[in-house]
């Protein structure tokens, strides 16, 4: 008996338990994209052994609670305990819980809700009375789906349902499940396919034995509630001159006999609570006169709340609590630190592309950039909506534009103002314009480019009565799957959408400058659709103003085209002005846009990294470090705080141009982790000058891959889910962690490359500098745990109070729980002393780093969700990836012969 005590309670146990629970749910983001949610909670989530490897998990942590007696460890105990009680809490909810919806139209009343969990329902009539039948059962499109239910009715008599079949059928990201039942009567059986799926109604198939008739239907069943809701309106608001949705509202009462009848107004993030139950706004009718509302009624609620109340309180004790593995790793850093570091060089070197343009373009260019300057900064304040109905400079729209089209901000000389409004007031000669660069040999031929010839123009694409020429071309690489195409077809596609670009430019598409005077949804219009929509003087004056502008620019009578731009602006005020953001406002947006800080940071970044990398590893190598690394550490030190400084600047500019945190998409998360990664290393590890360099590597690779031509840059508007001070705190948390993350894995790289140049005989410096970044590291991934797991658990307080649900094994929840499972496995691998090992710490907190590559940009982009850009076809993998995966395996290949090293002990 002791036997089984010592290995249920052991830390081997805990670390295969969580490999396991880890290992089935990354499974089950994969299953569930391919075959359906309900073939992922069959197989994994909702299945017995997945259960019991749970169950087993919390034994087990209770166990080695008692085991350690941790209580005499206030931080260790609280935040360990949490978690059995978020165990308790979410096993309350999963087997008492109720979770539905309410649909219910304008002027109706409902008191019956749809279930989310599926249910086999049978209803027999006969002559004498009807008999009804429910199984709870979701299906698996892999099998093991057999069963065969009974059922007795009048007085003894036996029907039976037998399972068939079960195919799932699945289009983009519309599903459905197809079941099929055999039901027999009196020896007679009948054969049925059933149409259905959790969360939706399934479609009934009634079946006639003579006098006796049995309805099958599969789908979610009909609860009625104790009460009913009425609609009496439902509200919804788009961003000015956008189908976008602002918020949108439900006018309930709540008609109650028990209670008395009540008005209330649920919208999002503000939810109904009434008898047990909770109503979120969730949805709406295509039409807008209907609501559709996630109903929740959740007793397992507080004890879950109760757990994430003591895990964020004995997370952040355990941080400042000197008897903690972390405040050991930290005074062992602080009584080996390091006073040395190299002389720091870097420069930073540009060059303008070269491009050969027609003549009739070398004529007229030198005297527009010469004179169009002023004319174009003009143009650049005019106020433009945004199609999500942001309301930005015309200049925000520039940058954008020329970036996109150009990969930078200039162009021969002239800013992004100039060439866009040269595109448009000459269109004839700026088709010659050689803007857009074009990689790929064969469609430099296609284009009829000399081998010499990087950049393309408009015109390129075009030839005679022939036409586009990449016609053929564009329509056959659509033809082929995402995830088949070939850097050609990539390249084709995505040069194909710049030139469609560039021809909106030509037209003014894009330049919605003009209100429409009393239009009650606030909509600007380009020149041409205001020409057409407009009537009598307004649209005179439209006309007017736009023609007299572009002919001033077009003949390059500059006095007389700011004297048009300033025309144009007093329209924008007269018929938009509560919609023209703060003149303060405008002014921080376009500095932002000419500080053009992020970009620049990039190659600052990965150059100072590299050298910072290169000289702490100069000084490992050195038997006895010189002077000067101890004066330079200042001076490097002092740089990167200035960077750092730089860089909370410009996210606080932004936050303040946008309205909102500056963590609402991919591209501003990125901005954020990468602040977040510089933060770690000047706070937490600045006495380390490999460390430093590994900290600006890390903050310049996430800039570097925010930059990237498929993430967007765009400033935009919130959805109105993402309105919450919850996701701000949850987001922020989350993605700060990711910086810390990122930070160990560079060190777990970089220390198996110390491995490789080990020679306890030659360098015994090296194996010191092994202990002391291992430390590091270690410290590091408590950090970003720490975080990790708050801000997981943060984030399902903002789901339960959004939607009514904490947890719905979504990808994204899935791939971020089963991140914090690996790196609580990494971070306690040192419990068992065969695995304290310095080599296997590196080697793990390197690989862990995949699991939250996976979680940011693997499920965004291949798997589908709430959370996911995916639809349909996957995307193809970079070819980055293939080259990574193989450096990481030859690192660890390099590294595994000289891998025996003791392990680090720290003093108590």
């Amino acid at each position: 008996m002791k036997r089984i005590i010592d290995l249920l309670f052991s830390i081997k146990t805990s670390l295969l338990l969580l490999s396991i629970l880890a290992i089935g749910a990354a499974a089950a983001t994969f299953l569930e994209n391919d075959y359906g949610s309900s073939t992922a909670r069959v197989l994994v989530y909702y299945s017995p052994w997945y259960i019991a490897a749970l169950f087993l998990a919390g034994i087990n942590l209770a166990g080695v609670i008692w085991r350690y007696r941790m209580w005499r460890h206030p931080p260790r105990f609280l935040f360990h305990t949490a978690f059995l009680l978020i165990g308790i809490g979410a096993a309350t909810t999963h087997y008492f819980g109720q979770e539905g919806v309410l649909h219910i139209r304008e002027g109706r009343s409902e008191d019956r809700m749809l279930t989310a969990e599926p249910y086999l329902q049978v209803t027999i009539r006969t002559p004498t009375g009807v008999w009804y039948q429910e199984f709870q059962k979701d299906f698996s499109a892999l099998g093991g789906n057999d069963f065969n239910e009974t059922i007795l009715f009048d007085g003894g008599k036996e029907l039976s349902v037998e399972f068939v079949d079960y195919k799932f059928a699945k289009k983009g990201r519309a599903t459905m499940g197809l079941l099929t039942v055999k039901v027999c009567y009196a020896g007679k059986c009948r054969q049925t396919r059933l149409v259905g799926k959790r969360g939706a109604k399934g479609y009934a198939k009634t079946l006639d034995f003579g006098g006796v008739k049995v309805t099958v239907e599969f789908g979610s069943k009909i609860v009625k509630l104790p009460f009913a809701l009425k609609l009496r309106d439902f509200q919804l608001e788009r961003y000015p001159g956008s189908m976008a949705p602002s918020s949108y509202a439900s006018e309930v009462t709540v008609i109650d006999p028990q209670s008395g009848n009540f008005n209330y107004r649920i919208y999002m993030n503000h939810t109904l609570d009434h008898r047990g139950y909770k109503f979120f706004q969730s949805s709406y009718d295509p039409d807008e006169r209907g609501t559709i509302l996630s109903v929740n009624d959740d007793p397992g609620k507080w004890p879950t709340y109760l757990g994430y109340i003591l895990l964020a309180l004995g997370l952040l004790w355990n941080l400042f609590d000197p008897t903690s593995r972390f405040g050991k790793l930290v005074r062992y850093l602080k009584a080996t630190a390091s006073s040395g570091m190299l002389l720091l060089l870097f420069a930073l070197l540009s060059a303008a592309p070269r491009a050969a343009t027609p003549a009739d373009l070398d004529k007229y260019l030198p005297a527009y950039a010469q004179g169009s300057k002023a004319a174009a900064e003009d143009f650049g304040r005019l106020i433009v909506q945004s199609p999500m109905g942001r309301m930005e400079p015309v200049n925000s729209l520039d940058t954008q534009l020329l970036y996109k089209l150009h990969g930078s901000l200039a162009w021969r000389g002239m800013d992004q103002d100039q060439v866009l409004l040269g595109m448009l007031s000459r269109p004839e000669l700026w088709r010659y314009a050689r803007l857009i660069r074009v990689k790929s040999p064969k469609l430099r031929k296609i284009l009829g480019l000399s081998d010499a010839e990087k950049f393309a123009a408009f015109a390129d694409a075009f030839e005679g009565k022939k036409g586009y020429k990449l016609k053929k071309y564009v329509e056959a690489a659509h033809r082929i799957k995402p995830g088949e195409r070939g850097t050609f077809e990539r390249e084709l596609i995505a040069l194909d959408e710049k030139l469609n670009v560039i021809y909106m430019v030509f037209y003014g598409n894009l330049y919605r400058i003009f209100p429409m005077p009393g239009d009650p949804r606030h909509t600007w219009y380009n020149p041409l659709e205001a020409m057409q929509k407009f009537t009598g003087k307004k649209r005179a004056e439209v006309e007017a103003l736009t023609r007299r502008f572009i002919d001033a620019v077009a003949a390059g009578d500059w006095p007389a085209a700011r004297e048009r731009i300033g025309k144009i602006r007093d329209y924008q005020r007269r018929y938009g002005a509560e919609l023209i953001p703060p003149k303060k406002k405008i002014e921080a947006e376009l500095f932002y846009n000419r500080l053009h800080l992020f970009p620049r940071l990039v190659g600052i970044y990965l150059l100072l990294g590299f050298v910072l990398i290169l000289a702490g590893f100069v000084e490992i190598l050195r038997e006895r470090p010189g002077p000067w690394f101890a004066r330079i550490r200042l001076g490097a030190g002092a740089l990167l705080w200035g960077l750092f400084a730089l860089h909370t600047f410009g996210l606080g500019l932004r936050w303040y141009i946008a309205g909102h945190a500056p963590w609402s998409d991919a591209y501003e998360s990125l901005l954020y982790i990468s602040w977040s990664a510089m933060l770690a290393g000047l706070i937490f590890f600045r006495q380390s000058l490999l460390v430093l360099g590994a900290t600006v590597t890390v903050a310049g690779i996430f800039l570097f891959t925010a930059h990237l031509s498929n993430i967007n840059p765009q400033i935009t508007n919130l959805v109105p889910v993402l309105k919450s001070y919850w996701l701000t705190i949850h987001v922020s948390v989350i993605t700060a962690s990711y910086g810390f993350l990122g930070l160990g894995a560079l060190l777990g790289f970089m220390i198996l490359w110390l491995f490789v140049l080990r020679d306890p005989l030659k360098r015994p410096q090296i194996d010191r500098a092994i202990y002391r970044l291992v430390a590091v590291d270690e410290a590091a991934l408590i950090i970003g745990l720490s975080m990790l797991t708050v801000g997981n658990f943060i984030g399902g307080v903002w789901a339960d109070e959004s939607w009514g649900r904490y947890w719905g094994w979504d990808p994204k929840e899935t791939w971020a729980y089963v991140s914090i499972l690996v790196y609580t496995v990494v971070l306690h691998l040192r419990l068992v002393p065969k695995w304290d090992r310095p080599f296997l710490f590196a080697a793990a907190s390197f690989l862990a780093f995949s699991t939250i590559l996976m979680t940011y940009f693997g499920v965004n982009f291949y798997l589908s969700g709430m959370h996911s850009y995916a639809t349909g076809d996957p995307v193809p993998i970079p070819e980055w990836v293939y080259w990574a995966a193989g450096a990481a395996a030859s690192t660890l290949a390099l590294a595994w012969p000289k891998r025996k090293l003791k392990r680090l002990k720290l003093k108590r």
